[in-house]
């Protein structure tokens, strides 16, 4: 008698529940390494506008409110995982506060809302 070749029933659902565990695993990292790469373009921008303030400050000898005026170019990621907004002080001395809250997807993220300052203090620090 010849015997029929293939897999039975069991081994297939064993496979099944074998690469249903491992993607139980496995998508949850990968969810957090894609919230990771969105949250240094989000720094790098930042520190973009950051840069273009000190520049600013130079050349007018003050800050300017808004990122548009900076001329900052902001990638659509970040657009869409971000909300970017820029605080200018009105004290004596300038200053400047940029923040970038995580909207969307990317509010799960463990770090929040990222800040940078005049004097380059970064927010929150172990995150940078």
């Amino acid at each position: 008698m010849s015997r029929q070749r293939g897999f039975t029933l069991i081994e297939l659902m064993i496979v099944v529940a074998v690469i249903g565990i491992l993607a139980a695993v496995a998508y949850p990292s990968y969810l957090d390494q894609v919230r990771k790469a969105r949250r240094a373009e989000a720094q790098a921008t930042l520190l973009n506008i950051g840069a273009k303030q000190q520049q600013n400050l130079l050349d007018m000898r003050s800050y300017r409110s808004s990122i548009a005026d900076l001329q900052v170019s902001v990638p659509a990621s970040v657009q869409l995982t971000y909300s970017l907004t820029v605080v200018v002080g009105t004290a004596t001395v300038p200053a400047f506060t940029a923040t970038a809250a995580p909207i969307g997807t990317q509010a799960a993220d463990s770090c929040g809302t990222l800040t940078l300052t005049h004097r380059g203090a970064k927010s929150p620090a172990t995150c940078w």
